[in-house]
């Protein structure tokens, strides 16, 4: 199979500037062949029974990033597989508002892929970072990702929604608290793509249809112990519930909240003082 042979196959699936695009990055990441090297018929000696399994893995729809193992963000190459969602460009626009405070004592819930700490770890020098998620797959994943980028994070593993005794009383911990959480809910799933659907963790993207808030409610609860005064809350948030969001911090004593929008024009983002 030639990459030619490989971008029509899959086009079926992605249509055909998907499909060129997503071949291309097969052969370059995997095979080390830029485009110059697949124009000029140097795609041969790719290992074909290898080849054919990207191909069906392709074809089930099954992101490119999972195929590789890897994802770049943030200028670094994550390591990624099904235990974790894959980085996206909003979330590194979230990481960028954050760089540019002072913060020193940061904490990231539910890290996932550890993108979101090692990011601001690796860019923010002077801070200490400490990163929880429920999900011991997930943290061996965001410690690898540590490791490979030489990068200190403080991993731990920790559901926010039952904190135990030794984290729930502890006050005046951190000046930051970061999270991408779980935040669709179930009765979207139909307008969901199916490579997001059938393969990223859904323990990681759904929260119940009565309470999409919930995750937020939790860290927004702990923050107000956990936090400095004057200490920041940072949300990856659905634009959906923007306003719910601002409105419950608000009854929870937040202040100096803002919104901010995504590349895309949408609200994708909020934070709030204690």
């Amino acid at each position: 199979m030639t990459y030619q042979q490989l971008w029509h196959r899959i086009a079926k699936v992605y249509g055909d500037n998907e499909a060129q695009a997503i071949a291309r990055l097969i052969y370059e990441v995997r095979y080390g062949l830029t485009l110059s090297d697949l124009l000029m018929g140097r795609d041969s000696g790719v290992p074909q029974d290898e080849l054919e399994q990207i191909a069906l893995r392709l074809e089930r729809q099954e992101p490119v990033q999972y195929v590789l193992g890897q994802a770049d963000f943030c200028g670094r190459t994550f390591v990624v597989n099904e235990h974790v969602l894959i980085p996206r460009p909003e979330t590194a626009e979230l990481c960028q508002w954050i760089i540019a405070t002072d913060a020193t004592h940061i904490l990231d819930i539910g890290t996932g892929s550890g993108c979101i700490a090692i990011t601001l770890a690796a860019e923010m020098p002077e801070a200490e970072v400490t990163a929880w998620d429920i999900s011991e797959e997930a943290l061996k994943v965001a410690e690898e990702n540590a490791k490979r980028t030489h990068i200190h994070v403080s991993f731990e593993q920790v559901d926010v929604l039952h904190l135990p005794s030794d984290i729930s009383h502890l006050t005046s911990a951190f000046d930051l608290i970061v999270s991408n959480p779980p935040y669709i809910c179930n009765k979207e799933r139909e307008t969901m793509e199916a490579n997001v659907l059938e393969h990223e963790p859904h323990t990681a993207l759904f929260v119940p249809d009565d309470d999409p808030l919930l995750f937020y409610r939790a860290i927004a609860e702990y923050g107000q112990t956990a936090l400095k005064d004057d200490g920041w809350l940072y949300f990856e948030m659905n634009p959906l519930y923007a306003e719910a969001l601002r409105e419950m911090l608000s009854k929870m004593s937040y202040h100096d909240i803002t919104l901010n929008n995504d590349q895309y024009g949408k609200q994708r983002m909020i934070r709030a003082q204690k």
